[in-house]
């Protein structure tokens, strides 16, 4: 009965100082997606599968006359020509938004209730008003072209300002003036007492452009239908396969169980795959009809039309200060732009999100949000990377550096001046959210450090010697990450040896298996290679909230640690048995259960494997295994400080980041290099959104940028060597004390890359611009700043 070899403990020491928590382990599916062995949902095939295409509309808004299909049913291969009637006739439900948000007045947020396909009217280019099933993918494309629409354009309203405007069209009959929701926060009165007392007010009006997320890979269905079950399945791409399931359901009409969601591995989603889309509930109504599985995989030209962007604000930011610079108040009003539908979280990201987020790392007592969520004949809304957290640290960023201009004071100074104190914890902040730890001030001085910001002056006469205009700018930030929710952690020990990890958020770029098996292997002591995570399957995962608001260590975490003490518990309970003493005396220490004061020990996963076949008495657990839910823990707060440099050709406008560094406070970081990647790859978008990116209509609603050869995204050259520093301070908030990090990338590099090319351009007189700093607009700028000296 005893297992006590020194080679086993010296093995399993070495495996956690190598695989433990904070060890920089190289991710576990690099090997096979370098190697192109990945398989993601459009690789997934399945026998006698039909293709189906979708048919949108190309006006921005017009009422549906009639929809011609008989040229299309009698095309070769088609087995199926649907439009809304028919999905219309089966009762499926209709996309909604669940936020249980309200107006300043208490009204709840008004629905769009959108429909699969539309019925009476089209509100956006590309909204789907059909659909073709046929043998092939070419012969459905051939037969989608074939159906004939008959729409009668109405004028379309782009602009959320414009939208709410008397006379502008309207897109609902019962959303008045375009209005979905006028969201309020804070006490009015208050803060304007408070900006009428104040030595200085420094105003800004800045555009949040719109954006669209633009992941690798689009997004794509495969749907069947089990006529004996009366079962779906669908696989695709997702941030979560718990949600879109319940969701699916709740359109299908059928029970949770009657819908299976699958999701191999994601090509990025940014946001935009965490909600279910038209295009499934199509294909899952053609499968049922047809008898056979159905494949839809979408075209970058019409994910342009069809996923949800994010972003798209005009916001007045406004800020008090007395005369010592201290900050008094924030006030934030303006518009958000929703587009032609409410689906998922649209409407949180353009106001609530904004709101929570906006207080950032300063000592602010005052704030007041005032923001209209408008529906206009776009691509409808949804979260982008960060959802609210980067474009609300941006505004106040944008502000700071400002007010320190408008006043003469220093802009790292001011900063300082209004950090909230270690010694200040737990502080509330104007936001109303509490914050439970942070060293803001370390943070600061830290990135100000690693970024030489001493030696800019001298870079900057560099650069200047070389016809070069060269700025520096911080970007502090602060993210409430998601709140509570349910979360999985579920822990099987199989018979071959490997041990299944479950959990219900999902990996969709982000690495989860290697830092996911260190927390485990930390907690259990167990073999890191026999740790295998699954995240992508219905039938499995039943409970948790997926992938988002930079929860998923936070939250998968939380639940294997918990999950871990149920096994230990189990597993004393167990080895008390098989090592003939009161289990009061068994200790657990690195993956071994001993007696304690012997050398009578049994490794863990020998006791799972003798459990199998043990023959044990009652009250004697006959597994390891655990099947846990938490309910979650409480929002976190990473922080840092980002400093960015770039030089500017005065003749040409282009502009290049050429140093970038970013300290950042995540608490606990369990694997450094994968944390580092989530940092690069956030720092990239937010790159990308301040220098390049923006989705524009023209006064129709066509989109002027549907394709990549109008929408411009960084590239390599685009994005410099980045300096990452961490300074960490736990969270009390979850037991390992990691705070998130997959959105900070956003939130540093807004303000700090703007700002930055703002302060480059003061040397010329510019004093201000909006994203995205093209060349063309920062050469117009320039030239118009060079004409208003000369005059």
């Amino acid at each position: 009965m005893q297992d006590h070899t020194s080679n086993a403990s010296l093995d399993t020491s070495i495996a956690l100082q190598k695989y433990g928590v904070g060890q920089p382990v190289r991710r576990k599916e690099d090997d096979t997606l370098v190697r192109g062995k990945g398989r993601y949902t459009d690789d997934c095939s399945l026998p006698g599968q039909l293709y189906a295409v979708m048919v949108r509309s190309p006006h921005a808004h017009g009422v549906i006359r009639g929809i011609g299909l008989e040229a299309a049913r009698g095309m070769p291969g088609v087995r199926g020509v649907y439009t809304g009637a028919d999905l219309a006739a089966a009762n499926y439900g209709p996309f909604t938004c669940g936020l249980p948000m309200k107006s300043r007045d208490g009204t709840p947020l008004l629905q769009t209730n959108r429909l699969a396909l539309a019925t009476d009217k089209v509100r956006f280019v590309g909204d789907p008003v059909a659909f073709v099933v046929a043998d092939t993918l070419a012969q459905a494309r051939d037969a989608a072209e074939a159906v004939e629409l008959d729409i009668e354009p109405l004028q379309a309203v782009i602009d959320a300002d414009a939208a709410m405007q008397p006379g502008a069209p309207q897109l609902y009959d019962h959303i008045p003036n375009n209005v979905a929701i006028d969201y309020h926060f804070g006490d009015t009165d208050a803060v304007n007492a408070a900006f009428a007392s104040a030595a200085h007010v420094t105003t800004l009006d800045i555009e949040n452009t719109r954006v669209a997320a633009v992941p690798m890979e689009p997004r794509v269905g495969v749907a069947s239908y089990d006529a004996r079950s009366e079962r779906y399945t669908i696989q695709l791409p997702t941030q979560g396969v718990t949600g879109n399931r319940n969701t699916l359901a709740k359109l299908l009409g059928v029970p949770n169980d009657k819908v299976r969601v699958l999701t191999g591995q994601v090509g990025g989603s940014f946001g935009m795959k965490n909600i279910s889309y038209p295009e499934y509930i199509c294909i899952l109504h053609a499968a049922k009809a047809l008898g056979r599985p159905v494949k839809w995989l979408d075209e970058r030209s019409s994910s342009f039309l069809s996923d949800s962007h994010g972003r798209g604000q005009q916001i007045r930011a406004e800020l008090a200060l007395d005369a010592a610079g201290h900050f008094l108040a924030i006030r934030l009003s303006g518009t958000g732009n929703l587009g032609a539908y409410i689906t998922g979280v649209a409407p949180l990201p353009l106001s609530l999100n904004t709101g929570k987020n906006i207080g950032s790392v300063y000592r602010t007592p005052l704030l007041s949000v005032d923001i209209k969520c408008v529906v206009t004949n776009v691509t409808l809304m949804g979260a982008y990377r960060g959802a609210g957290r980067p474009e609300a640290n941006y505004f106040l960023e944008r502000l700071i550096d400002r007010a320190a201009d408008e006043i003469g004071i220093d802009r790292l100074t001011l900063r300082k001046r209004n950090f909230i104190k270690p010694a200040q914890m737990p502080f509330t902040a104007c936001s109303g959210v509490t914050y439970d730890c942070g060293d803001f001030a370390g943070v600061f001085a830290q990135a100000l450090e690693q970024a030489d910001y001493a030696g800019f002056a001298q870079r900057k006469k560099d650069s200047r010697k070389r016809g070069k205009l060269r700025g520096i700018a911080v970007g502090s930030y602060l993210e409430v990450t998601a709140p509570p929710s349910a979360e999985l952690g579920k822990i099987v020990f199989e018979q071959d040896g490997t041990v299944r990890l479950i959990t219900g958020t999902l990996d969709y770029g982000q690495g989860h298996a290697t830092p996911f098996a260190q927390v485990l292997c930390a907690q259990l002591g167990l073999p890191f290679d026999a740790v295998r995570l699954e995240q992508g399957d219905s039938d499995i995962v039943h409970a948790g909230s997926g992938s988002g608001g930079s929860r998923s260590i936070t939250a998968s975490g939380q639940a294997i640690v918990e999950a871990s003490q149920q096994v230990i518990a189990k597993g004393k309970a167990a080895a008390s048995h098989l090592l003939e003493t009161a289990e009061a005396d068994i200790e657990f220490e690195g993956g071994r259960f001993t007696v304690a004061g012997t050398d009578r020990s049994i490794g863990i996963m020998e006791l799972a494997q003798r459990l199998r076949d043990a023959k044990l008495p009652e009250g004697v657990p006959s597994s390891l295994d655990v099947d846990h839910t938490t309910q979650g823990p409480p929002s976190a707060f990473p922080n840092g400080c980002h400093v960015a440099e770039v030089e500017i050709d005065r003749d040409t406008g282009v502009t290049q980041v050429v140093r970038y560094t970013a300290v950042n406070d995540f608490g606990t970081v369990i694997n450094p290099m994968i944390v580092a990647g989530q940092l690069h790859g956030g720092v990239a978008q937010g790159i990308g959104q301040a220098l390049m990116e923006k989705m524009s209509y023209d006064a129709s609603g066509q989109p002027i940028t549907g394709s990549l050869q109008d929408y411009a995204l960084p590239r390599a050259e685009d994005i410099p060597m980045m300096s990452v520093g961490d300074h960490p301070v736990p969270t009390p908030g979850n037991p390992l004390g990691t705070k998130g990090c997959g959105e900070a990338g956003c939130a540093g590099s807004l303000g700090s890359v703007v700002n930055a090319v703002l302060d480059a351009l003061k040397d010329v007189g510019v004093k201000t611009l909006d994203m995205p700093l093209t060349s063309e607009k920062v050469w117009r700028a320039i030239r118009e700043a060079k004409g208003s000296a000369a005059a």
